[in-house]
């Protein structure tokens, strides 16, 4: 029996929130008839949709007269969604299904419409980085963290933004029918791997400015491309010609973070596409990535990305190595 999936879009929602999460349920059910998902469409009037970019999808059924029970309600998001959030037949009509279905879930900033329809109240969700800080004060009873591509609260999923629509749906494709049709979704749709929940929305290089001044641009680049060296402190000021005081203030100031900070993100960076893409043990990982031990290996991964570094391979290594 094909999962009943209600997709909920409004006008200048993001084209890319609705189209990514149908292509991973259209592609699941090709490579798998009988994990297949029935899509739906609706809008609060039916009919054209017209999204952010131009382009124009169709609401089959207008959004009151949708009855449940379905299996996922997923509302897409959109910049469009500060107006959208005093909608009330849109918000009504999302907190109306959402009772009648076995979870819940939101791409980007559709996050912001369960929060208004009360369905994120007590809960820990995500959306685009750079609504976090809107969604958290619009919302105060919800526990937003802007770092990861997706959140399961419960029976409630929220992504990050965009792109990360699909890792969320194919989470929700794996969380249905294992990591082994998740895994071959995203071959099919050419994404060498869907990233875990808990991993951050940026690489390292995202997290930290780009230093102005050439020198520490220079030893940003080394810094990334040589995680195994000496890279405390006093060894990056000598590199960089300047005392250790000054250069902790001066790389803070340029990327925003402190020279220690950047340096272990970038070595847990470097650790994560290490388990991606090959069979070494983790203590070699571990000392690859200039983490030295397994034992550290473990804490840092866990601290940035709440997996374990061997759950995190066994789930999400590129398929082929």
């Amino acid at each position: 029996m094909h999962r009943r999936v209600v997709l909920v879009v409004f006008d200048g929602f993001q084209l890319l929130d609705l189209a990514g999460p149908a292509d991973v349920f259209g592609t699941a059910g090709l490579l798998s008839p009988e994990s297949g998902y029935h899509l739906e469409v609706t809008a609060v009037t039916a009919g054209p949709v017209p999204a952010r970019n131009g382009l124009t999808t169709t609401a089959g059924t207008p959004l009151a007269e949708v009855s449940g029970p379905l299996d996922t309600l997923l509302v897409v998001g959109g910049l469009a969604v500060r107006e959208q959030v005093d909608n009330r037949p849109l918000v009504e009509g999302i907190a109306r299904l959402a009772p009648s279905a076995r979870r819940i879930a939101s791409v980007c900033t559709g996050a912001f419409l369960l929060a208004e329809a009360g369905l994120l109240a007590g809960r820990r969700a995500t959306t685009h980085w750079l609504m976090a800080r809107e969604l958290a004060e619009r919302y105060p009873d919800v526990a937003v963290d802007a770092d990861p591509i997706y959140v399961k609260d419960g029976n409630v999923w929220t992504s990050a933004g965009v792109t990360a629509g699909i890792d969320l749906a194919l989470a929700l494709v794996a969380d249905d029918h294992g990591h082994a049709l998740a895994r071959d979704v995203a071959c099919g749709l050419v994404m060498y791997l869907h990233r875990p929940g808990g991993q951050s929305q940026f690489s390292t290089a995202m997290h930290a400015y780009v230093p102005r001044s050439q020198p520490l641009r220079q030893l940003q680049t080394f810094i990334d491309a040589n995680p195994a060296e000496d890279l405390s402190v006093p060894a990056l000021a000598r590199r960089a010609g300047m005392s250790e005081r000054h250069f902790s203030r001066v790389f803070t100031e340029e990327t925003g973070l402190s020279p220690g900070r950047y340096v272990e993100r970038s070595r847990a960076d470097t650790a994560r596409r290490l388990l991606e893409s090959t069979d070494h043990p983790l203590d070699t990982v571990a000392r690859q990535s200039g983490l030295g031990v397994a034992e550290t290996l473990y804490r840092v991964f866990h601290r940035h990305w709440r997996i374990s570094p061997g759950d995190y391979r066994r789930r999400f290594r590129t398929k082929g190595n």
